[in-house]
């Protein structure tokens, strides 16, 4: 009877835990959307207006494995002390952080270029905000079918 009562207590411990564990988890699990980006980038930003132009973002259109998705932004800039970028956000509207990486520039970088990889859930937009020196904002979209990998299985 003793014994019974152990791992009845065991086990009543150790789905206790994996409860708490769950708990914790689970909102890191949740996939970002339009809206999550949307937010963010009024954290961000508030109600600036967000313009298109200016900025490429390079990505395949069909991403064999999610694991690893090439992404490339080019913003178009002088690059001088007054005109330049300051920084691009990468977002992902179907990971679950909504904003993948960021790069910063100075004018001392001469271009506003860089390159990176990143791992996809499933097929999803992907939005690039260049930021520049004069406080303008500029966006890209580009949408990527992921067909096998991604980082949700």
């Amino acid at each position: 009877m003793r014994m019974m009562q152990s791992a009845t207590r065991r086990f009543v411990l150790s789905a206790g835990g994996a409860v708490a564990l769950a708990a914790i988890l689970a909102p890191r699990l949740a996939m970002a959307d339009e809206k999550a980006v949307a937010e963010e980038l009024k954290k961000l930003y508030g109600d600036k207006k967000i313009e298109t132009g200016k900025i490429k973002l390079d990505m395949p259109q069909i991403a064999e494995n999610g694991l690893v998705v090439p992404v490339a932004v080019d913003v178009e800039s002088a690059m001088t002390e007054a005109d330049h970028v300051k920084a691009v956000h990468i977002f992902a509207e179907g990971n679950p952080q909504v904003q993948t990486c960021s790069f910063y520039f100075t004018p001392a970088c001469g271009k506003a270029s860089a390159a990176t990889r990143m791992r996809l859930a499933q097929t999803q937009n992907i939005v690039a905000v260049a930021e520049m020196s004069n406080g303008a904002l500029y966006s890209a979209k580009a949408e990527v079918k992921v067909t096998i990998g991604g980082c949700g299985g």
